[in-house]
């Protein structure tokens, strides 16, 4: 029997839900989820269709004393919701900067989650980062609003390879100074 690793990872409260590490028990959900065309093409990192053992290498990675991303689960069960809303991460970069990541389950769209959990990353800064960094394809209007409603500045236009879509897809890049 295979147990969930202990991952050197604090565990953040939010109003709605727990932002905790990720464990083996939640690959059935973030496997239903991530499967999801809208939020694979979404993203730049899932592919669609996803393939089989993708989610629990995914699992394994977030677990992984290596890792270059912090990954927490957006975990509904304290107001009795699902053990996985979501997932947003932290992807360390140079000079005490990091890139955040994040995506819904679509039945939750518009329901406020992301930004609930955008601005838990923000107040908690688990990375003691200086400088936190984002992009959103250009046709995600709302996923641009949780970030300017977090304090994110617009930097600029760029592009982005989505795996899901095999394409590069234009991009809005916008920052934002902690602390």
């Amino acid at each position: 029997m295979i147990l969930d690793r202990i991952v050197n990872q604090t565990t953040i409260e939010a109003h709605r839900f727990d932002l905790r590490p990720l464990r083996r028990s939640d690959e059935g959900l973030l496997n239903l989820y991530a499967s999801d065309r809208r939020v694979a093409e979404a993203t730049r990192s899932i592919p669609h269709p996803l393939p089989p053992g993708a989610t629990e290498a995914f699992i394994a990675r977030s677990q992984s004393d290596a890792r270059d991303e912090d990954v927490w689960v957006l975990d509904g069960t304290k107001s009795g919701l699902s053990e996985v809303l979501g997932v947003v991460g932290l992807k360390r970069m140079d000079r005490n900067q990091s890139e955040i990541g994040y995506w819904i389950a679509p039945a939750l769209w518009n329901s406020g989650f992301a930004s609930e959990a955008v601005r838990a990353m923000i107040d908690a800064n688990p990375q003691g980062i200086e400088t936190l960094f984002a992009s959103v394809f250009q046709e995600n209007a709302r996923s641009a609003r949780v970030l300017t409603n977090a304090g994110f500045e617009y930097i600029g236009d760029a592009e982005a390879f989505s795996v899901a879509r095999g394409a590069t897809v234009p991009t809005w890049t916008y920052l934002r100074k902690l602390g």
